[in-house]
């Protein structure tokens, strides 16, 4: 039965999520599989990804055959790097102690590779993040100053309203009180007019 190291899809549409699987090559994509190895997830920067390296290069000593993409993976996490320095221990080149040390060297590297990328995309995002922040405050302070000059002019426009309102109100209550003095001249007027009637 030839088996295969490949990825099986879950995950909804849009975002993917793989099982990285032992399966008879002859069995469907999603369908039965041997052993589950590990897990990738490409949604997450750098891609998550998560193998059992032993039970890896258990099923690639037995004749497992990775597909690309799953042999990318493989390397990735130092299962074929393991898988080859086993292969010198059975023809007597290295010890077991000695691939050991190898395969922690070797992983040690690789994680400070992984830390690096992932401060360096850390500062990157804050970066932009400091950069975004800045712009708004830039694009808030225009906003603000153009709004300005408008508030400015409402107030002066309104003062002039109250100021031409005061003296309508002004001219308005100046004839009333006069009004009622001409009346007062012209009953004594007419009281006049009355007596002379009179006589």
């Amino acid at each position: 039965m030839p088996v295969k190291i490949r990825l099986q899809r879950h995950g909804k549409k849009g975002k993917p999520f793989y099982w990285v699987v032992a399966a008879d090559s002859r069995a469907k994509r999603d369908g039965k599989f041997l052993e589950k190895l590990g897990t990738y997830n490409p949604n997450t920067n750098p891609a998550t990804i998560d193998v059992n390296v032993d039970n890896s290069v258990k099923w690639l000593q037995n004749g497992a055959q990775p597909t690309d993409t799953a042999r990318a993976i493989l390397s990735y996490k130092g299962v074929l790097l393991k898988h080859h320095l086993l292969s010198g221990v059975r023809k007597g080149a290295l010890t077991e102690e000695q691939v050991e040390e190898k395969f922690n060297a070797w992983l040690e590297e690789k994680e400070k590779g992984i830390q690096a990328k992932r401060d360096g995309l850390s500062k990157a995002q804050a970066e932009a993040k400091a950069k975004a922040l800045e712009a708004e405050k830039e694009a808030n302070e225009k906003r603000a100053a153009a709004a300005l000059p408008e508030v400015e002019e409402e107030a002066v426009a309104e003062g002039e309203e109250v100021a031409a309102e005061a003296a309508e109100a002004a001219t308005e209550e100046a004839p009333a009180v006069e009004e009622p003095a001409a009346e007062t001249e012209e009953a004594p007027a007419a009281e006049a007019e009355a007596a002379k009637e009179e006589e």
